[in-house]
This record gives C-alpha cells, structure tokens and sequence, in this order.
C-alpha cells in the first residue's frame, strides 16, 4: 500500500484531510476547511509544495 490523503468532516462539519503513511499511520493533518474544495485545495498544495519544502531545526 502506498500514502494516502484522506477527507473527512470533522463534529463540527468542517472538511480536514490526513496523510497516512504505507503502514497506516497518520503522518500529517490538516487545518480546517469551511468546504470540501478548500480541502482539496490544501491536498493538492501539500502534494505540490512538499517536496520543495526546507527542513529547518526550531528551538523552543
């Protein structure tokens, strides 16, 4: 099994997605979206920026 995104509405019937890893577990999860298309959106800027993205180390 490879990644995957997955959509749901949340209790308070916002849209969210989660990425889940080959194993299953979740890797990431979103914001709360007001439609399913802005979730959609957040999926396909998550795909597309990703492997752009810089990882930078934070202290706390």
């Amino acid at each position: 099994m490879a990644a995957k995104f997955e959509w749901y509405q949340d209790k308070a019937k916002k849209f969210r997605f989660r990425l889940k890893a080959a194993n299953g577990q979740i890797i990431a999860t979103s914001e709360a979206y007001n439609s399913k298309d802005s979730c959609m959106n957040g999926i396909e800027s998550v795909k597309t920026n990703a492997p752009k993205a810089e990882v930078v180390e934070t202290k706390e």
